[in-house]
């Protein structure tokens, strides 16, 4: 997301998970109760699943509160990266434990399928489910939407650098695929008597829940090696920059998210070599200034007067005409 368009992410992010962990606690319980009373692979699939999300959403606000805390000797720039890590951690739970153990108790159920008791109340709690998750995943939309703006869901996802609003809503809407596959599947078991749908449906909520899992930690380790702000951000700093009297050219723009709205900015200029130290000192705090004026999310600027030289293979290209 352009930090142009600034979002309030910590209220956001804490909105968007409290209220996933709390449709996700009370959705678990009710699985686990109707799989333990029916025997139902499916549903014990989906208990897990909403069992590994209500423990995500625990590590997510871990990372949230650690990301807060202030900067030290150790970590001068702060601690923002902590919420990188968590999301990453919370990807790779939902492979190896919702994946792996859902995969493995279909495949386990397939080889022996069994028929299923009590089917409606695997329909009422399955329903019920449906109901909670799809409350859960409007409030993670919502703000999802508030902060895409006008671009598409995969562009906003990519550009994102708030993990914990795409990873709520890839979550949720993993568990909406899911319950419907388990409902589809149940019905198909009960009206045909196709009992192998049973865990054919734990084995498709796995599969559901690993392409899930993938596409997260695809998009987290970016943001935890360190993505850039974007070219929008990189040419609005290089067009403040080059409107300072005494600047002959911005040689270089590097850009860094220490955090979801932690940009750490580096400059490389050349000064007009007649200039007097006094004036680039001054040119140095106006032009830092305007930046953070520009761009809200900008914490910290670096500035280094040098002679004009060819762009590093690092530097983020200037917007034509700048």
């Amino acid at each position: 997301m352009a930090s142009s368009a600034r979002h309030d992410s910590k209220h956001g992010s804490k909105k968007v998970i409290y209220a996933a962990a709390a449709g996700n606690t009370l959705i678990a319980l009710t699985k686990f109760a109707a799989a333990i009373l029916s025997g139902s692979s499916a549903m014990l699939s989906e208990g897990i699943h909403s069992l590994v999300d209500t423990g995500n959403q625990a590590l997510l606000l871990l990372g949230l509160h650690r990301a807060r805390r202030p900067p030290d000797t150790e970590f001068p720039l702060g601690h923002g990266k902590e919420i990188y890590f968590w999301s990453f951690v919370v990807a790779i739970l939902i492979f190896a434990l919702g994946s792996g153990i859902s995969i493995y108790e279909g495949i386990h159920a397939l080889q022996d399928p069994q028929p299923v008791g009590r089917p409606l109340l695997n329909y009422a709690v399955l329903s019920l489910a449906i109901l909670f998750e799809g409350g859960s995943w409007r409030v993670a939309w919502q703000e999802f939407s508030a902060v895409r703006g006008r671009r598409s869901v995969v562009e906003a996802v990519q550009r994102g650098k708030d993990p914990t609003l795409f990873v709520v809503l890839f979550e949720d809407s993993a568990a909406l695929s899911g319950l419907l596959v388990a409902l589809i599947c149940l019905l198909g078991s009960q009206q045909f008597g196709w009992l192998w749908l049973d865990g054919a449906a734990a084995v498709a909520i796995g599969l559901i829940l690993a392409g899930t899992a993938a596409w997260l930690a695809h998009e987290t380790h970016g943001l935890l090696i360190g993505e850039s702000a974007g070219p929008e951000a990189a040419a609005a700093i290089r067009e403040i920059a080059a409107r300072e009297p005494g600047v002959e050219r911005v040689n270089e723009v590097l850009t860094l998210h220490m955090g979801p709205d932690f940009i750490l900015v580096n400059l490389s200029v050349d000064f007009a070599d007649a200039l007097p130290a006094g004036e680039v000192e001054a040119a140095v705090a106006r032009m830092d200034t305007r930046i953070k004026q520009a761009l809200p999310d900008v914490r910290r600027v670096f500035i280094e007067a040098e002679a004009a030289q060819s762009e590093s293979p690092g530097a983020e290209s200037p917007t034509p005409g700048l």
